[in-house]
């Protein structure tokens, strides 16, 4: 291989692999001189890539971690592996996977050949979600386009339902996507209405980017907090919950599978905790995440969600008691 910026992408690509390569592997894999093999090792370090090399018989070169990341190499399996992953995870707002998720997709997508593009849409088509029911599952394209759109500062102009089924034509400028763990959120600000608005993104239809550019404006919050500006318009749109719970359970087993987002989990004894917090979150969503803890526990308050779940929980108890061998109907 006499191409050296061909050469080099190729022997990054090796490196890349998380292994140690002896100098005459790398020469025979390239076709190149053991000697051209130390001269190229050290053009990547010139440019920056810590290159590690072991001496001795069984000596060689490998990629380590150094202070800035490096640009990565992916073979055609590997780049449609990560963009199925990316899109299965964005459009379904797991929780943990936020907005830097999303713009690394929308980068991928960017960058990938057309065959590459058409297997990972044919691999989305082919694939069922396993989704929570609750309609808020999202198309992955999107979450680029609006991602690209917020990086990029043009303006965005979509469709949008609002949560009594009104339909409009909105133009914003993008600021940030938000990730609630359940749903994702878009703050921009609306031109035509001249103010901050929040969108629910799976309420978003057609969104485009018009092209034309803005500077971004100072969004009403401390340090310009996306995150924060949502957790205010949630707080707007329903009253909170002043939540009490006793949980039967050591405060480690509890806080494992609560959403962090509900609050700290304070330990009462050895095994026992108790959740105080506050919460803007439904009333239902919130009875559901404790009941999914499994393990005993007692609601003190409010009174809403104590008288909730006591309905749920007998709903629950005739469900049971009306399968095979009790007194409901086959």
């Amino acid at each position: 291989m006499t191409d050296t910026p061909a050469r080099l992408l190729n022997l990054l690509s090796l490196l890349q692999t998380p292994r140690e390569w002896p100098g005459s592997e790398l020469a025979e894999r390239l076709d190149v001189s053991p000697r051209t093999i130390r001269r190229d090792i050290d053009r990547l370090r010139d440019l920056g890539y810590p290159v590690e090399a072991s001496r001795g018989s069984i000596g060689g070169y490998r990629l380590v971690a150094g202070s800035a990341m490096p640009p990565l190499l992916l073979d055609d399996e590997e780049a449609v592996a990560i963009a199925v992953g990316l899109r299965a995870g964005a459009g379904h707002a797991i929780e943990g996977v936020d907005e830097a998720s999303v713009r690394a997709l929308a980068k991928l997508e960017q960058v990938l050949p057309s065959r590459l593009r058409h297997r990972v849409s044919s691999l989305q088509r082919a694939t069922v979600p396993l989704t929570r029911g609750d309609g808020s599952t999202i198309d992955p394209r999107t979450l680029t386009v609006i991602a690209s759109a917020a990086t990029g500062r043009e303006q965005l102009r979509f469709g949008y339902r609002a949560g009594d089924g009104t339909a409009s034509k909105r133009r914003v400028e993008p600021y940030r996507l938000v990730s609630t763990g359940s749903r994702w959120y878009l703050v921009a600000y609306d031109m035509d209405r001249e103010d901050w608005r929040t969108f629910r993104v799976d309420r978003v239809n057609e969104p485009f980017a018009t092209g034309a550019r803005f500077t971004p404006r100072e969004l009403p919050t401390e340090n310009g907090d996306a995150a924060e500006f949502i957790a205010r318009s949630m707080t707007r749109m329903q009253p909170e919950l002043r939540i009490d719970v006793s949980f039967g359970a050591p405060a480690d087993f509890v806080r494992a599978r609560l959403p962090a987002m509900l609050g700290a989990v304070e330990p009462t004894g050895a095994d026992s905790c108790r959740l105080r917090t506050v919460s803007s979150d439904s009333l239902e969503w919130v009875a559901l995440r404790l009941a999914l803890v499994d393990c005993e526990f007692e609601a003190h308050g409010p009174p809403r969600l104590v008288e909730y779940l006591s309905g749920l929980g007998a709903r629950l108890t005739r469900a049971s008691s009306a399968g095979p061998g009790g007194s409901g109907n086959e």
